[in-house]
């Protein structure tokens, strides 16, 4: 504990979306330099953390430098006696403990071995590189520097986008939400089944906020599902009486935070931009289940999962009047560009429910795995950067077509 006579610091908190170089507006891009904002200047002689502003972009699978920097002054400081400590802390106010460092000694916890490293850009650098960004890397990060008695504390929040923009801000879009419910049935997941059946489908929970971006975008979904916080939510566009009247607003319906374990609902589900591609095996004939998952494995790929099919209908515009077999027994196929005899007039993910796995009607939805490698950060990582120099924009795809038909 630090002695009572100690005056707090202060406390600052800054939106990054993963990081190759930081700025806060194109016209204030320098090449080969960080902008830092000081936190605090303390007249006594203080540890001052510095952390960047502004937004700083990378993909999943990509690697990103969350900044952070310090002095102290007076500046005559044994670097022996610096003790740098990375967290993430939860919106439950939940501590995970990310990277912890005293001199040369370091250690890394959790999922994060073998993918943080310290920047050690020079003196004062307390940076961390994260390498080989998931989904579960999203969230809130906290830089401890601490020097005996002194320490100073600095937030950055880690927002995973869907698209890197290399030295330019990126403007796209975050990601895809998508609702799920499993073979079973609608309304038949408490939260922990929920948050297990996102994860198997190469998604986490969405936020409220994501859920909020994705019905501005169009979302229209008559099922109430569970966000990562707890709470029950279903987005409307379009107000009708068997989704809570045609009088009310439109909006995302909140049912408030329901009980995780005896309670039973879908899921609103987030993913974002593929580390791979997802295509529809050509074959002459029709497929069951187990014939169409060995069919992608000869192929030299995996049944491609739910949340790589929308990343992929949303982020490399997988267009497919074919329904194929998914990793989860379902049928479905990416829309883009709807045509009468492709399922309705909005684009989307058409849904055709889980038919018997014995049923020889459909084709199959396969999944590879980007192999290519580049070196980020401190060592090498798989990247999907060769594919955004071929990128597309996918800001004009509305998203309120994802209803079952």
């Amino acid at each position: 504990m630090f002695s009572k006579e100690l005056q707090p610091l202060i406390f600052v908190a800054f939106i990054l979306t993963s990081a190759l170089s930081v700025s806060s507006s194109p016209a204030g891009i320098e090449k080969g330099r960080r902008k830092v904002v000081h936190v605090l200047e303390d007249d006594t002689g203080a540890v001052i953390v510095q952390t960047a502003p502004g937004k700083v972009v990378t993909h999943r699978g990509g690697s990103i430098t969350l900044p952070c920097r310090f002095h102290h002054e007076p500046e005559n400081v044994d670097p022996a006696r610096i003790r740098i400590k990375w967290t993430k802390v939860t919106d439950t106010l939940q501590f995970e403990d990310v990277f912890v460092a005293l001199g040369k000694q370091q250690r890394v916890f959790g999922s994060y071995r073998g993918r943080v490293f310290l920047e050690q850009a020079g003196p004062g650098d307390a940076s961390v590189i994260i390498q080989n960004v998931t989904l579960e890397d999203y969230g809130r990060y906290e830089c401890e520097v601490t020097n005996d008695m002194e320490d100073d504390t600095g937030f950055v929040n880690l927002d995973l986008e869907a698209l890197l923009q290399l030295i330019v801000y990126a403007e796209s879009s975050q990601g895809v939400v998508f609702p799920y419910y499993p073979r079973e049935g609608r309304y038949k997941l408490n939260y922990y089944q929920a948050e297990d059946a996102c994860k198997k489908q190469d998604a986490i929970l969405a936020s409220h906020s994501q859920l909020h971006k994705a019905w501005l975008e169009g979302l229209d979904w008559c099922n109430a599902g569970w966000l990562e916080d707890g709470s029950v939510q279903y987005p409307i566009s379009h107000p009708r009486d068997e989704c809570g009247r045609k009088d009310t607003p439109a909006g995302v319906r909140n049912y408030g935070y329901r009980h995780k374990e005896d309670e039973r609902y879908d899921a609103f589900c987030f993913t974002s931009k593929l580390n791979g591609k997802v295509y529809f095996l050509k074959r002459f004939k029709k497929v069951n289940y187990a014939e169409a998952i060995k069919a992608c494995i000869r192929d030299g790929s995996v049944a491609a999962k739910v949340g790589q099919l929308y990343a992929a209908w949303k982020f490399q515009l997988l267009d497919r009047c074919e329904a194929g077999w998914l990793e989860d027994g379902s049928i479905r196929y990416p829309i883009v560009n709807p045509r009468s005899r492709c399922g309705g007039s909005q684009p989307g993910v058409r849904n055709l429910g889980f038919p018997d796995k014995k049923f020889r009607l459909y084709g199959v939805y396969c999944f590879r795995e980007n192999k290519d490698e580049a070196v980020g950060g401190t060592g090498k990582t798989k990247s999907t950067i060769a594919s955004l120099t071929k990128r597309k924009s996918s800001n004009s795809i509305p998203v309120n077509a994802t209803k079952a038909i």
